[in-house]
């Protein structure tokens, strides 16, 4: 994986890609280009199957995280057992049947049982399943049970709440839709358990 760095308004910007990937994914983004029925060579769309090949390895970095080793990178042993919860955490993710985007936020909780993380790798978590293609149902499950192998806790739960553009720009078309996705395990499969998570995730404490 090489890092190409760039001089922007002061600062450094260090982009990650794989150059071997790079120039066949570059390639083949040209020849969608002619299918299409553009010409890749006029002056608007020189640079853009380059741009679009960097931004795919971006868009699906994912495949190179381990979501459980980002929990045990930051494992404490700490007595507390009350909920633990992260709540709107930002999912970018591109659906798998149409490599169409889908957005929203991730609510997350889980009960500690002698062994806490770090509150970023459980945002981190989240990041590392999103950044590949997916289904919202998988990308739920997945969240919940990295945390659950990961921690061991007494429970895990799991709310996920996004839009879908390929229900909003092709399809349906139906704009306004919102899908929400849920997953609980241990102590989370109480009904007075998950209804205090919901209850919290849908406050506004801040």
């Amino acid at each position: 994986m090489n890092q190409e760095p760039k001089k922007l308004l002061g600062y450094e910007k260090i982009e990650k890609f794989a150059p071997e990937k790079l120039k066949e994914l570059e390639k083949h983004y040209r020849a969608i280009l002619g299918l299409i029925g553009e010409e890749s060579d006029r002056e608007g769309l020189i640079d853009t199957p380059l741009r679009v090949a960097k931004s795919i390895q971006f868009l699906t970095q994912g495949y190179d995280h381990d979501p459980k080793e980002i929990l045990l990178s930051a494992k404490f042993k700490e007595d507390y057992q009350e909920m633990v919860i992260v709540k709107d955490i930002e999912v970018f993710s591109l659906c798998e049947h149409h490599m169409i985007p889908f957005i929203g936020k991730a609510h997350v909780a889980y009960i500690p049982n002698g062994y806490i993380t770090g509150l970023s790798k459980i945002a981190r978590v989240v990041e590392a399943y999103s950044r590949r293609l997916q289904v919202q149902e998988r990308l739920t499950s997945q969240i919940k049970m990295a945390i659950h192998e990961a921690l061991h806790p007494l429970g895990v739960a799991v709310v996920i709440e996004a839009q879908h553009l390929c229900m909003s720009m092709r399809g349906v078309q139906k704009q306004s839709s919102v899908t929400v996705t849920s997953d609980f395990i241990g102590a989370f499969e109480r009904m007075e358990t998950r209804a205090e998570f919901i209850s919290l995730i849908q406050s506004k404490l801040h």
